[in-house]
């Protein structure tokens, strides 16, 4: 039996699609409809069959939907809730997968009646890849979907949320919205920040050194590249709408960096090899923990 009668999904990108395919995988939904704006998408989506409809039309797309999951880059959201928001029913639960969560309630609650349950979530997956092409019905299979409803948000409807992401293989964890953003600024936003700075640097010095920073990259260089990949408009969004808790853990970092150059200027050893086998220990809590895979050489292969 369907989870939801009828599901709209707004944006079908990496995120979006794959929900789609793990909506269809699942019988999740009775009916699928999707919309993106984008419209080089729109015969790659209908060729995949990710959507039983794809609608030409935003605000008619969420009509009778009892579920609108918003998967477009957090800075359209205003836009988009101006657009639907007086088409959506009574009783609908609109959600979405920004990994910012404080500023999306500022950007959407506006639009939205007071009958209609919004619960923001965010399903910590991902690749670099992006469209509708890169999305895969496994994405977030053992992966944590965070919901971050208000204190007096409906607990049927959280729990028939959450009963969506476990559905679609996620582990969910409700947070509250500030403290979500103060973690994933650690955790995800500001190692992006770093490696799109990392590979900036790397590009202004390949003009001097004529491409040998591109032929003798090692693995550590590799990983930040493919970090640095990620769409540039979603991760513009997610900087712009979680400033603070951005700009507080860069603050922290930055005094963390500073302690380094000290140790290396001074030639303390003690001290970098205990911070060398603090961070070591992370590594290996965090593949006890089921959010890495134990494989050698970053999973790259190899002829033996």
């Amino acid at each position: 039996m369907a989870l939801y009668d009828k599901i709209t999904i707004i944006g079908l990108g990496l995120i979006g699609s794959s929900i789609a395919r793990g909506i269809k995988e699942k019988k999740i939904a009775e009916k699928l409809v999707g919309f993106d704006s984008n419209p080089d998408y729109h015969a790659t989506i209908n060729e995949l069959n990710l959507v039983d409809e794809l609608s030409q039309d935003l605000a008619a797309s969420v009509e009778d939907s009892d579920l609108i999951i918003l998967a477009t880059p957090v800075g359209a959201y205003a836009s988009i809730g101006e657009t639907i928001g007086s088409h959506i029913k009574k009783g609908a639960t609109v959600t979405d997968v920004g990994s910012v969560k404080s500023a999306v309630f500022e950007m959407l609650e506006p639009h939205l009646s007071p009958d209609v349950h919004f619960i923001p979530a965010h399903p910590v997956a991902g690749t670099e890849q992006s469209g509708p092409g890169a999305g895969y019905s496994s994405l977030f299979h053992d992966r944590w979907a965070i919901l971050t409803p208000k204190e007096d948000a409906d607990p049927a409807a959280v729990e028939k949320l959450s009963k969506f992401w476990a559905s679609l293989g996620s582990d969910v964890e409700i947070m509250e919205p500030d403290h979500h953003d103060k973690v994933l600024a650690i955790t995800s936003h500001v190692p992006h920040l770093i490696a799109y700075n990392i590979v900036g640097t790397a590009r202004d010095l390949e003009e001097v050194t004529k491409s040998e920073v591109i032929k003798f990259s090692a693995g550590g260089f590799r990983d930040f590249t493919r970090i640095a990949a990620s769409n540039p408009t979603m991760w513009r969004d997610v900087f712009l709408n979680n400033k603070e808790a951005v700009l507080e853990m860069l603050g922290r970092f930055s005094e963390d960096l500073t302690a380094l150059q000290r140790a290396i200027r001074w030639e303390d050893g003690d001290a970098l090899y205990d911070m060398f086998v603090k961070t070591r220990r992370i590594r290996k809590q965090i593949i006890d923990a089921g959010q890495e895979e134990n494989v050698i050489n970053f999973g790259r292969r190899h002829d033996d």
